[in-house]
């Protein structure tokens, strides 16, 4: 006969919010519960781009573009095209910004930091790809300083190199839009009514 205590508790652990992690769940809790959100998908054909980032780097050994940096410029003269985009919704008013200054999604044990890449439009692909990489790395060994994280107007977050297809980002208050990247998939597509294996990713 089992003369143990009966206890049907499950086993945990508590594990206090501190530092990064409770800055970011205050932050992801309070965008999704007063930012409405909603959610567009579309699939691009990345043949011309893959050709193009080839193209890039094999200009400069020392340099290797990224998606991510492309992304980044591309968006940099969307925006500029759509300005509306680069507001921040204030409470009694809306603010339009004029400088396209863009913040990248990194990836750290504790969570996500969002670098700020300043004046996007105005620098090459080669300038934001070697300063995403210095910023990437000062996010990962938590060397990021306050105004190397202030003053984006738009946030792109890649998951693509995770194998990644499709997800849905939380807007980065109070800014008023996320691009959310996946993955490049080999896929069987309708081009000029024949089918063709292609590479896509939906955005």
């Amino acid at each position: 006969m089992d003369e143990r205590p009966e206890n049907n508790a499950e086993e945990f652990e508590d594990i206090p919010l501190k530092g990064i992690r409770k800055i970011i769940a205050v932050r992801m809790t309070e965008s999704k519960s007063t930012v409405p959100h909603f959610y567009l998908t579309i699939e691009i054909d990345m043949e011309k781009m893959i050709g193009l980032r080839k193209s890039l780097n094999g200009e400069d050994e020392d340099v290797k573009i990224s998606f991510n940096d492309m992304f980044i410029k591309l968006t940099a003269h969307t925006l500029k095209e759509h300005p509306m985009v680069m507001s921040h919704y204030m409470g009694e008013n809306v603010r339009r910004y004029k400088n396209v200054h863009i913040g990248f999604a990194v990836a750290i044990e504790d969570g996500l930091l969002v670098p700020v890449i300043k004046d996007c439009d105005k620098k090459s692909i080669k300038e934001i790809s070697e300063e995403s990489k210095v910023l990437s790395e000062k996010a990962r060994i938590k060397r990021l300083r306050h105004h190397e994280m202030r003053g984006g107007i738009f946030t792109i977050t890649n998951l693509g190199m995770f194998g990644i297809e499709n997800f849905s980002a939380v807007i980065n208050t109070p800014e008023s839009a996320i691009l959310a990247v996946g993955s490049t998939i080999q896929k069987p597509v309708v081009i000029d009514d024949r089918i063709e294996i292609r590479p896509r990713m939906k955005v």
